[in-house]
């Protein structure tokens, strides 16, 4: 009797992609990511795992849902501006935003003449106007680019003058030294790590003074016998060396410009975090420039904000690198729509009451706890995470559970992403947007059980 190798009945990837499920796929995935489906399916027929019949099925099924491999995720961490999960979330109106400038768009053009315009002038705008103190305003890629920018345009082969305990580490090993080495310019590090007064940059100032630099430390706090100068106090020294003239485009002659990297984007002050400081308190108090952030506090895409005097601003965006470090219409498009926009997700979570909190864990918790999870509601403390607001603690409240169901919840569709603390996972609120607790929901009830098959024999 004539045996037929049940391989043979595996359906070839040509007839495969001819068909309908697999026609669109294609059209919306493209063709190497459907392969790849197909691929392993007809190899999982092959070792035996499955019939030649089920291979178109488990195909469709293996589909991604889209082209790309980032997956959104559930920020239950409790760190409003969580660095590894992409910081803060956009808005609703920056979403669309994205979508309606994916195509070909007016970035650069005037439709009324015909010509060329100023490139991401909306966003210009819009950022102009959330900031009055600033004569003018400028945007590269992200903060770190724009401190670059200002140290190659205003200190490159001069000196800037820090002080040692804002030499920070700003993350993945990059360290503030290094990065305005990099540009040319000579770092002049004046006072301790704990103490740096007026007079140590007063005496620090020279011919090849380029500027001053008053960096927050955004990401770590000194307490204790400490004391540091301020922007109002540095833009107020006159000492005579101040007088001559600089040779620094954008720079007129008198006193040194002291710059200002406030890191997290505020532009304005915020009563819950008010030791956290802003562009226009910084800009009204004397700096001669600033540099944010645009995803971090502001809620928006990420982007380094550049605010000050026209002239400054003017050097800079004149300067070769400018065009090395400038923006996208994406980034242009939802920074626009967040500064002129409702209220981001980064603000509402900020300002979320605890009550509501609580009473959102305890509906979870009792509901998880019905369907026989060991689940409770539970006090938190948040964090604004992302470089902003060290030291800061903000009242919250969670969903607490054991901690065995963290792997199983980061493996579900979508993940969802919690801390563990003292032997419990916690799904801090604060950090869930409302309209997705009952994703949340469905996310735990399908770790748990995947957590009992998983512990079957």
């Amino acid at each position: 009797m004539l045996v037929v190798d049940s391989r043979r009945r595996i359906p070839r990837t040509d007839t495969l992609l001819a068909q309908p499920p697999f026609t669109e796929a294609v059209g919306r995935l493209g063709t190497g990511l459907v392969k790849e489906a197909i691929t392993a399916a007809q190899d999982r027929a092959r070792r035996g795992e499955i019939a030649p019949e089920d291979v178109p099925d488990l195909a469709a099924g293996l589909l991604p849902a889209s082209a790309t491999t980032l997956r959104p995720v559930i920020n239950a961490t409790g760190v409003l501006l969580h660095t590894n999960l992409g910081r803060a979330p956009l808005s609703g109106a920056a979403r669309s935003a994205l979508a309606a400038s994916a195509g070909c768009t007016d970035v650069e053009f005037d439709l009324a003449t015909g010509q060329r315009a100023r490139r991401g002038r909306g966003a210009l705008d819009a950022l102009r106007a959330a900031c009055p103190q600033a004569e003018a305003v400028h945007i590269v890629n992200n903060n770190a680019a724009a401190l670059v920018l200002a140290a190659t345009a205003l200190a490159s082969d001069r000196e800037i003058i820090v002080s040692r305990g804002e030499m920070v580490e700003i993350g993945d090993g990059f360290r503030l030294p290094d990065l305005l080495a990099s540009t040319g310019a000579r770092l002049r590090e004046v006072g301790t790590t704990n103490r740096t007064t007026v007079a140590d940059y007063a005496a620090a100032i020279g011919p090849d003074t380029g500027f001053i630099l008053k960096v927050h430390p955004s990401n770590f706090r000194v307490l204790g016998f400490t004391s540091e100068a301020t922007i109002a106090e540095l833009a107020a020294i006159r000492p005579a060396e101040m007088t001559a003239g600089t040779g620094v485009p954008g720079r007129e002659p008198g006193p040194v410009p002291v710059v200002a990297d406030i890191g997290s984007g505020l532009l304005a002050p915020e009563p819950v975090l008010p030791d956290e400081p802003d562009a226009a308190t910084a800009l009204a108090s004397g700096a001669a420039l600033v540099t944010a952030s645009g995803d971090k506090l502001l809620g928006g895409p990420q982007a380094g904000l550049l605010l000050g005097r026209a002239g400054l601003i003017t050097a800079l965006r004149r300067h070769p690198l400018a065009r090395a470090l400038r923006v996208d219409k994406l980034t242009l498009a939802a920074l626009e729509a967040t500064l002129r926009g409702p209220a981001t997700p980064t603000a509402t979570a900020l300002h979320e009451p605890v009550q509501g909190l609580r009473d959102r864990a305890a509906r979870l918790a009792a509901d998880l706890a019905g369907a026989g999870l060991d689940a409770r509601a539970a006090e938190s403390d948040a964090v604004v995470g992302g470089g902003g607001a060290p030291g800061v603690r903000l009242p919250s409240a969670a969903v607490s559970l054991p901690a065995t169901l963290a792997g199983s919840l980061r493996k579900n569709n979508p993940p969802v992403a919690g801390r563990v603390e003292d032997g419990r996972l916690l799904l801090d609120l604060r950090t869930v947007d409302p309209a997705d607790d009952a994703a949340l929901r469905a996310a735990v009830l399908a770790a748990a059980t995947a957590s009992q098959d998983a512990a079957r024999p």
